[in-house]
Parts: structure tokens; C-alpha cells; sequence
């Protein structure tokens, strides 16, 4: 196309692009292990914290096998619930507000693996007899050392079979309330609203900082 006087040609260029949106690259998530230790030691202190609280008020039994549901008291489940939960809830607010997140998914992202690096440090604490410093429902983490003898008549009684799968019962339930403590936390410290349309609202909040 000739434009007249000034005796420029301009070409009409058509851009084709292959593959749509998914040709597209995309950055990583960004990953800030500090943060992500400094939210496990949170929520392993918390835990720890909620344990001795309620060994002091009689809540949790220390020495003794976890026993039928019907023997559960309201006051250990109370705190067996709410330790576990909110242990990680802070775990995951420290871990997302030390890496200074602002998306919800990348804050929740850090509570869900401070929850990750947590599960073996529990696991070896269990191991080494500390599990019931932390709750009578981490107990189930505790398996039987390589440095232990074996009793073979103790897994042959019913009474221990049906504690230790109460035992399991608990110490899964624990640590599932703990990654959805985790997750929330992190939810929590991004500061966006939380609810499952607030990417609706991200542009006008756009440039306050953070990732």
C-alpha cells in the first residue's frame, strides 16, 4: 500500500502463531526453602506446644496403647483436632509470609510442602519415643526401631492389633488435618480473599508486590 506525497510503501503484515496458548512458556512457580523450613519448625514447635499443654491437663495419656474410640475424652480430642490444625495453619502463615507471597496458590503451595518436610521429622521424632510428647495421635507414626527387639507374641494379641490400627486411624487423621492446615495457612498469609473466584479481583490489586 502507497501512501501518496510522502512516497512510503507499508506492508500489511498478518502474525501467525501455532500451537495457541499452550506454545506459550511458563515460568515456575517460585520455591523459597527458608521459608519453607522456618513454617516446619513453626508447626513442629506448636505441636509440640499443644502436646505438653495437654499431657498437663490430663488430655493425653503418655505410656499407654491408643485405646478404643468409646475411651476418647472430649478434651483429648479437642486438642488431638485443633493441635494438628492449627499447628500447620501456622506453619503454612509463616512459610508463605517469610517468602512474602501475595497469589494464594503459590502461599498454599509453601503451607502444603512445610507440611511435606514436617511428615519425616515427625516420623523420626516417633521413632526415637517423642511421638508422645506431640499427642496420643501421632502415636501411629512410631513404628518399631531396627535396634528394638521384637516381641512376636505382642502381634499375635487382638487388644494390640485393634491399638494399633486405632493408632493408624488417628495418626492418618492427623496428619490430613495438618496438610489442610497447611494449605489455609498459606491461603491466610497471601492476604487474597478466600474464596474460589478471587482471581476475579487480581487485576485491580496487581503491583502490590509480591508474586
Amino acid at each position: 500500500m502507497d501512501k501518496s506525497g510522502g512516497g512510503v510503501k507499508v506492508e500489511d503484515v498478518t502474525a501467525v502463531s501455532y500451537g495457541g496458548a499452550a506454545a506459550a512458556p511458563t515460568a515456575p512457580w517460585p520455591l523459597s526453602w527458608s521459608a519453607v523450613w522456618v513454617g516446619t519448625l513453626s508447626a513442629v514447635a506448636l505441636a509440640l506446644i499443644f502436646g505438653l499443654v495437654g499431657i498437663a491437663v490430663g488430655a493425653q495419656r503418655i505410656g499407654q496403647p491408643f485405646g478404643p474410640w468409646r475411651e476418647v475424652s472430649f478434651l483429648a480430642l479437642l486438642f488431638s483436632v485443633f493441635g494438628a490444625f492449627l499447628s500447620f495453619v501456622l506453619g503454612g502463615w509463616v512459610a508463605a509470609k517469610v517468602a512474602g507471597l501475595r497469589r494464594s496458590e503459590t502461599a498454599m503451595l509453601h503451607g502444603a510442602i512445610a507440611w511435606l518436610v514436617a511428615v519425616p521429622i515427625l516420623m523420626m521424632l516417633a521413632a526415637f519415643g517423642a511421638s508422645a510428647y506431640f499427642g496420643a495421635w501421632y502415636g501411629g507414626l512410631a513404628g518399631t526401631p531396627t535396634w528394638a527387639v521384637t516381641v512376636a507374641a505382642a502381634t499375635q494379641d487382638p487388644a494390640a492389633a485393634a491399638a494399633a490400627r486405632n493408632g493408624a486411624l488417628a495418626a492418618v487423621t492427623a496428619l490430613l488435618l495438618g496438610l489442610m492446615g497447611g494449605v489455609i495457612g498459606g491461603w491466610l498469609a497471601s492476604g487474597e480473599p478466600m474464596t474460589f473466584t478471587h482471581y476475579r479481583t487480581r487485576q485491580a490489586r496487581a503491583g502490590t508486590g509480591g508474586w
